[in-house]
């Protein structure tokens, strides 16, 4: 199919975008790396009046480590995460799971902006912001506000996001040398939507997991954090018998329903053994 005709425009910056979005409302709508957008237009998903193009907007790009955080700007690409050296360095956890992210093709265009925005329960970036603890920078004609990424995802492809919002950027600590992170995912096929996925983030006090964060894609209608099963291994050594406990609580974690990919139980069924892939893979390992 094509899409439906709409007016096109492309801001010079950010405050232009704004002015753009705010005159012609929910008939506006922004477009970065469009590989989630284009599919919906030429579907007729969506059928914007005009399409407000911040490719150009030069001030919402980069990757900055500072005084101990990472900032990531919104129109940032997903191949440039994959070849940054201060991602590796700073944020293994999205080095780890950038390359999980669709084809070659999708990451040389797709944006973290954007896939954040989008909200995809089964989107992979959405479930590291939430273990990393990150913080959605967003701008607004009045100012700039931020929202933690726990408070961020609302619901199917529904989030903190208002309209005349934009994201402009991703914060979160840097990892230290206390910190381990381990990502994996099930899909038929490498590239496709993942059946179930873990984003999975651990600070580790000697021998012992002092913090944990496991955060669960594609089971449920966002990133989901598992808060019983991190609760099985804070404050134990990462032993087999307290892996096995923490995938046991995910029944009370989860709460999947079918799809298109694969059943609730078989998303439940799933996600307990990547916990145990996962989790088992940074027993006395490094991230």
């Amino acid at each position: 199919m094509k899409p439906p005709i709409f007016d096109y425009a492309k801001p010079a910056d950010l405050a232009e975008a704004l002015r753009l979005k705010a005159d012609h409302g929910d008939g506006g709508t922004f477009i970065a790396g469009g590989q989630s957008l284009v599919a919906t237009l030429n579907m007729r998903l969506s059928s914007p009046d005009i399409l407000i193009d911040i490719g150009g907007v030069e001030e919402l790009a980069g990757i900055e480590v500072s005084a101990g955080r990472v900032r990531i700007g919104a129109l940032t690409r997903h191949r440039e995460l994959e070849d940054s050296a201060d991602i590796a360095a700073h944020a293994p956890l999205i080095a780890q799971a950038i390359r999980q992210v669709a084809h070659p093709a999708i990451r040389n265009r797709g944006t973290i902006g954007g896939s954040i925005a989008f909200a995809d329960p089964a989107a992979e970036l959405p479930a590291c912001v939430l273990a990393l603890n990150g913080e959605i920078e967003i701008a607004r004609p009045d100012g700039r506000r931020k929202v933690a990424a726990g408070d961020f995802f609302k619901g199917l492809y529904d989030t903190d996001l208002g309209s005349g919002e934009i994201i402009t950027a991703v914060e979160f600590a840097a990892d230290s040398d206390d910190w381990r992170t381990g990502f994996d995912e099930l899909a038929r096929r490498h590239g496709d939507y993942a059946m179930a996925g873990l984003a999975a983030r651990l600070r580790i006090d000697g021998e012992t997991v002092a913090e944990a964060r496991l955060a669960y894609f594609a089971v449920g209608d966002k990133p989901v954090l598992g808060l019983g099963a991190g609760a099985e291994i804070t404050g134990k050594k990462l032993s087999p018998e307290a892996i096995e406990a923490a995938a046991a609580a995910l029944d009370g974690d989860l709460e999947p329903f079918d799809d298109l990919h694969s059943s609730a139980a078989m998303k439940q069924h799933l996600a307990g053994e990547l916990t145990r892939r996962v989790l088992g893979e940074m027993v006395g390992g490094a991230s």
